[in-house]
């Protein structure tokens, strides 16, 4: 027998579509848990004889927080989504960045918990974008490691650098809504408007990753 013959085959990764599924489910309970807070003040207005209107004017903050993160949580998860369709194997790696990325997301339930329950201060803030450029980098992450790992997935570079330019973007203008939100307490959280400044911002991102 030679050599070769009796080697372990070389490890070529984890099948993808597991790893997808399980995302899928953590993501989905994560929007799930973003409602919580306003089912608990349901029974506290119900308790204290509230009126609908009574409960929508006292849960307002509660409720501006639940929708900004419930579409930023889909958003990122459609991202995430697009991204993993190309991908067919799971290296070690890959999988713990993809661990981290699911760290933000769950995690995301308890900084709009804070936002909508608790006084606002600037660490309020830090913790809330923050946690939003920290999803981000999980999969500016990712696609850094498919262009040095082609045999993971059937992308190409060119659309791996236009995602890479967008998420870059998007953490600049994160950034910038972090600063605006802490320095302007008057505009808050609706700094994050920035955000529709994405697509401009790219352009120039993208001209200087090529």
């Amino acid at each position: 027998m030679s050599e070769d013959a009796g080697a372990a085959p070389a490890f070529r990764g984890l099948n993808a579509e597991r790893t997808k599924t399980f995302v899928d489910a953590v993501v989905a309970i994560a929007m799930t848990l973003l409602v919580l807070p306003l089912m608990d003040s349901v029974g506290d207005s119900a308790a204290r004889d509230h009126t609908t209107a009574e409960w929508l004017v006292g849960q307002r903050d509660q409720l501006q927080s639940f929708l900004i993160s419930f579409v930023l949580i889909a958003m990122f998860w459609m991202l995430h989504h697009r991204l993993f369709v190309a991908i067919e194997r799971i290296s070690i790696a890959l999988l713990w960045i993809t661990v981290a990325w699911m760290l933000t997301i769950v995690w995301m339930p308890v900084v709009t918990a804070l936002t909508g329950q608790v006084d606002d201060d600037p660490l309020q803030k830090v913790l809330y974008i923050g946690s939003l450029i920290a999803t981000t980098a999980m999969l500016l992450a990712t696609r850094i490691h498919l262009v040095r790992h082609p045999e993971l997935h059937t992308s190409s570079r060119a659309d791996l650098r236009v995602g890479m330019s967008i998420d870059v973007s998007m953490i600049v203008l994160f950034a910038l809504a972090l600063v605006i939100a802490i320095t302007v307490p008057a505009i808050g959280y609706l700094g994050l408007f920035v955000m529709f400044l994405t697509g401009l911002v790219q352009r120039g991102v993208s001209r200087l990753l090529h």
